[in-house]
């Protein structure tokens, strides 16, 4: 590995284990997870939505009042703050985050439908997975917190 990678991935790893901004990333999460929740059993219970769709629904409600906090407190010293750079990081979390509610998502069906856990239950698992993934991705793709 040449010493410029090298340095590019310990820059990145260094970006990525910043206790500090993992804390706040993950209780921006826990107030996203509530979010989806609450909004998913609303969907399923209340409006008798297919529970698939009702996570597709709550998940991008989630999405929006974790952006909007994470732009605000986690990421707030990163990236400019002009209107069209805010839309673009919001598409662009969107994207990122894609990756993360393919994962929860997969892992919310397969435990549903495979092994009959509540679709509630469920859902708690596939979000703590798909955390991992959007912590990783936010943090180097949409807030590229390894640049100065």
């Amino acid at each position: 590995m040449s010493d410029s990678l090298a340095e590019a991935v310990r820059t990145r790893l260094r970006a990525l284990l910043s206790t500090a901004r993992f804390s706040q990333f993950a209780g921006v999460g826990i107030v996203g997870a509530t979010v989806d929740i609450v909004g998913l059993a609303l969907l399923v219970d209340v409006f008798e939505l297919w529970y698939l769709g009702a996570k597709t629904i709550s998940w991008e409600l989630s999405i929006v009042v974790i952006f909007a906090i994470n732009e605000h407190w986690t990421f707030a010293t990163y990236g400019d703050m002009t209107p069209r750079a805010l839309v673009r990081r919001f598409l662009r979390s969107n994207a990122v985050r894609f990756a993360g509610f393919l994962v929860t998502l997969t892992v919310y069906g397969v435990l549903v439908d495979r092994f009959g856990v509540w679709y509630l239950a469920a859902n708690v698992v596939g979000i703590v997975v798909g955390f991992f993934v959007n912590y990783t991705c936010e943090s180097l793709y949409t807030w590229k917190v390894h640049h100065d």
